[in-house]
């Protein structure tokens, strides 16, 4: 019984406050998250980063090997994708692959994971979370775009933190408090304005092909989380971070692919890129409370 009361307080945060943007997106279909956008991108992310990677207690040793699993996970997202998508004979495999390839890990998996595991787990999840940004400033408008372009990295303040970050977590300095508490702040915040806005988007984002992106949907939450068992298999992983791990494998394609996409690729292809993040996030909500339970019962 104890375990149905822990993935009952776990869940209930993160779809509650999803809940809370759904409801004030369709009160308000007008209402404008520019600001969260903004603040999210520019200063709650990368206080997140900073916090969870230098004040939760996990190694750089940690971090190297998780970042490099959930790099193999990556590989793996991508040929599924392009298995999915050739089948499903799309004329644009290139520019609808990142929502194969980049799930929600920072939206939902790190909130979950922080419920789920405490600080701890919350380390590891920013671990998994600060790759996939580096992926989606790298490789998303890569494929997106089909051309590389430094400037956005450049120009991410995310990309910094993660540096920051790393520099602090191999050379073991402690972060100073008045920064540790300020990104502390920081960070919750973020987490609820990126939660309430994703209820947000789902009330704008149209499904326009419903069969096709139930099926890729299927590649993103039922195969993700296999993916991520058959990578705990092979590497012979346990604890926490194993179910960390499994975890944000899990999640739905990110939102941050259809802003990218919205930027960088034609009109079709972002409705296609909309339409797989509103199918699959919805199909989360079902999938997401069984990867958990498997993980809290199996993974501690």
């Amino acid at each position: 019984m104890d375990i149905y009361i822990k993935l009952f307080e776990v869940l209930f945060p993160v779809f509650f406050v999803v809940g809370i943007g759904y409801y004030l997106g369709k009160n308000n279909p007008k209402i404008d998250t520019t600001f969260i956008t903004n603040f999210a991108a520019n200063i709650g992310t990368p206080a997140m980063i900073i916090y969870a990677l230098t004040s939760t207690g996990i190694s750089f040793e940690i971090f190297k090997n998780y970042f490099w699993y959930y790099l193999v996970a990556i590989i793996i997202f991508a040929f599924i994708g392009i298995i999915f998508l050739f089948f499903l004979k799309t004329k644009d495999i290139i520019r609808e692959l990142p929502p194969f390839v980049m799930p929600n890990t920072g939206n939902m998996g790190l909130p979950i994971c922080l419920f789920a595991y405490g600080s701890q787990g919350l380390g590891v999840a920013a671990a998994i979370s600060a790759l996939i940004i580096l992926c989606h400033f790298t490789l998303g408008v890569f494929l997106a775009d089909r051309k590389f372009n430094v400037n956005v990295i450049l120009k991410n303040p995310p990309f910094y933190a993660i540096i920051i970050s790393l520099i602090f977590l191999y050379l073991k300095i402690q972060l100073p408090t008045f920064v540790e508490n300020t990104t502390f702040l920081l960070m919750y915040a973020t987490i609820f304005l990126i939660l309430m806005s994703l209820g947000i988007a789902l009330t704008r984002f149209k499904v326009f092909s419903f069969k096709k992106a139930l099926i890729s949907s299927f590649g993103r939450v039922i195969l993700g989380p296999i993916v991520g068992f058959l990578i705990i298999k092979y590497f012979d992983l346990s604890g926490f971070a194993a179910g960390v791990l499994l975890i944000q494998c899990s999640m739905p394609s990110a939102v941050l692919n259809y802003l990218v996409a919205s930027i960088y690729s034609p009109k079709k292809i972002v409705d296609t890129v909309a339409s797989m993040i509103v199918v699959s996030t919805i199909m989360s909500f079902a999938t997401i409370p069984l990867v958990l339970f498997f993980a809290l019962k199996y993974l501690n």
